[in-house]
């Protein structure tokens, strides 16, 4: 990485992995919009199996939010600090991040149809996937042996619940739980902007080029 970018980075707070990160990201949500502008489920937007659909798809949301809040209860002023290793984090080693997939899975959901869902979901798993072991690289040169063990010791993304063990008291930031609530709840924006392209679908102002199931 040139030294301006490093320090542009540097400057905003985000290490190059964040950068990265959030610019896949957001490529990844226009390419995202480009396809379902002229795709369409192959289920009737009233139909049973369509709202069934963009259900599940909310209740995904709904976990993924919730789910990234209950991590910020765990990882609190800690980060970078310590192994942090109770909680969410001692069932799975990124449970921000496998909280996001099930939200990429959901907002996809809101297409109504299974097709874009899975997508989704699989490019937000491979997003986070990669960076995550780009970020776990970074941890064992930080925190060396202690790391490293838990990190063969825990899963990367699909949690262990057997493992599962948490402390009986820690200290709580409430204003990083809002912010990490409000951060996450930026999935639930896939609602109405799936409706409105739902809604140009069916009035005729976009076409719909491929029908998926």
């Amino acid at each position: 990485m040139p030294d301006m970018e490093r320090e542009t980075v540097r400057a905003s707070g985000q290490s190059p992995s964040q950068a990265g990160r959030k610019l896949v990201l957001a490529l990844g949500c226009l390419l995202g919009l480009g396809v379902v502008a002229f795709t369409d489920s192959y289920w009737p937007d009233e139909g049973y199996v369509h709202e069934a659909i963009e259900w599940v798809g909310m209740t995904l949301i709904a976990i993924c939010v919730l789910g990234r809040t209950w991590c910020s209860l765990y990882i609190g002023n800690r980060k970078n600090k310590e192994v942090v290793q109770d909680g969410p984090y001692s069932v799975v080693r990124n449970p921000l991040y496998f909280f996001s997939i099930i939200g990429g899975f959901g907002v996809g959901a809101q297409a109504g149809g299974i097709t874009v869902s899975l997508v989704c979901g699989f490019l937000t798993w491979a997003v986070f996937s990669r960076m995550a072991q780009i970020e776990e690289d970074h941890m064992v040169e930080t925190f060396g042996s202690q790391y490293f063990y838990y990190r063969m010791r825990v899963p990367r993304l699909w949690p262990q619940l057997s493992l599962y063990h948490s402390r009986d008291s820690f200290e709580v930031f409430p204003a990083q739980i809002v912010r990490t609530f409000w951060d996450a709840s930026i999935f639930f924006v896939a609602v109405p902007v799936m409706e409105f392209f739902d809604y140009l679908h069916g009035v005729g102002t976009l076409p719909t080029k491929i029908w998926l199931p």
